[in-house]
């Protein structure tokens, strides 16, 4: 991983932060390597890069963190949570091939990023939230709990395309309102990546329905 950042991973990797700004102070926050992956700080022209100690400070993030940004995380955390809540109950409820690499793609996107988003969280002086997000109630987590093979598919799909266009919505939000490059950054992948899966969870059902008529 390089500085300067070449995605989300790489700005999520190197913002291990050290606590010392407050959301919403206009503070600008300190970004510090940590110990969770290796941060390479380019060398000059021909010379070869280094491996940032832990605990190094690498500069300062280039936008103040917002009340949006504090917002956009502490909601979206939770939101993720119930997306793998959802996933994990795939292998043991549908027989479907596709929707099991559909769950394991959900829940390989989203555990990282709840990961970055509780530690950057904890960074700006904010205790993440608990599993409180009802984007789907507890009667339809029910039902989708107690559900199996095709029933359990259609359902599965139709409440996560939901899910999705919640977060979705969520990031277009922070896209427009938010200032900390790396919750923008992550807005941006929520935004890409979950507008794709929801044409394939529509384009799964489409071709489910048709085989079925």
């Amino acid at each position: 991983m390089r500085l300067p950042y070449g995605g989300v991973a790489a700005i999520f990797a190197a913002t291990v932060l050290s606590g010392c700004a407050m959301a919403g102070t206009g503070e600008r926050v300190p970004l510090v390597a940590g110990t969770d992956a290796p941060v390479i700080i380019p060398g000059g022209p021909g010379d070869a890069g280094r491996t940032a100690t832990p605990g190094e400070r690498l500069g300062e993030s280039e936008a103040r963190v917002t009340a949006a940004d504090v917002r956009f995380a502490e909601n979206m955390v939770p939101h993720h949570r119930q997306a793998l809540e959802m996933a994990a109950l795939v292998p043991s409820r549908s027989s479907s091939q596709e929707l099991r690499r559909l769950a394991e793609r959900i829940t390989a996107a989203q555990r990282p990023e709840i990961t970055a988003m509780t530690s950057w969280l904890r960074s700006v002086g904010r205790v993440p939230r608990g599993h409180d997000d009802h984007t789907v109630p507890p009667d339809r987590m029910n039902r989708l709990r107690a559900a199996r093979g095709a029933a359990f598919d259609d359902l599965f799909l139709n409440l996560m395309i939901t899910h999705h266009e919640a977060a979705v919505e969520m990031a277009a939000r922070q896209l427009r309102e938010g200032a900390d490059r790396v919750m923008l950054a992550t807005a941006e992948d929520v935004v890409s990546g979950q507008g794709v899966e929801i044409a394939r969870m529509r384009e799964l059902l489409a071709t489910w329905a048709s085989r079925r008529s």
